[in-house]
């Protein structure tokens, strides 16, 4: 696992785009705002870039890839087509699915089981209706949190880009591959839940 990962906090900034089709980040250092990993959606098929300027965009699959800025891929988070609700596979640098998040089907602000490669629980990540305020719990421990920071005014009439705060608590130990889980999740709510 990439030395990266170790962080405790991430700042995720959406690109901007008033007609975009992929989704697009960048993961910066909140204090040194140096950018560490970018975040791409490249590999677009042509239906789906249609599709993602209708009102079945939530439907359509996705394939994201975090990589390093020098190029080395860091995980892989993807997901088919879907109707009802979402099974989202995360796959670390080998190419191996590490988890998985199922979608709850009834929730208020979306919740999501984040489970391991041989789905057992490992969180849940909840979310609340009124606010973009997430969590990672189980039982009654926080494993990570993921806020919005609002980018302004004119970027939020005008754009669909988002900015994220993420959290990562210190009883995440290092190299943890949890800790994949999390920053996958990130992109997994911008594009389930918040789209």
């Amino acid at each position: 696992m990439n030395a990266i990962l170790n962080l405790n906090q991430f700042f995720v900034k959406e690109h901007v785009g008033m007609f975009k089709a992929a989704n697009n980040y960048d993961i910066f250092h909140p204090q040194t705002q140096e950018m560490l990993l970018n975040c791409r959606e490249e590999n677009l098929g042509f239906f789906t870039k249609m599709l993602r300027f209708t009102d079945y965009k939530r439907m359509t699959p996705f394939h994201i890839e975090i990589k390093t800025i020098t190029g080395e891929k860091i995980l892989t988070v993807k997901r088919g087509v879907s109707f009802f609700k979402s099974n989202v596979e995360v796959w670390d640098e080998n190419d191996k699915v590490i988890g998985r998040f199922k979608q709850k089907f009834f929730s208020l602000g979306g919740k999501f089981n984040v489970v391991d490669e041989n789905d057992q629980e490992l969180c849940v990540l909840k979310g609340k209706w009124t606010s973009w305020d997430f969590r990672f719990v189980k039982d009654t421990t926080e494993f990570a949190h993921v806020t919005k920071k609002w980018s302004g005014l004119g970027k939020e009439f005008f754009t669909s880009a988002d900015n994220y705060m993420l959290s990562i608590d210190d009883k995440v130990p290092q190299n943890n591959k949890l800790r994949l889980l999390v920053i996958g999740a990130v992109m997994c709510i911008d594009m389930v839940l918040k789209e």
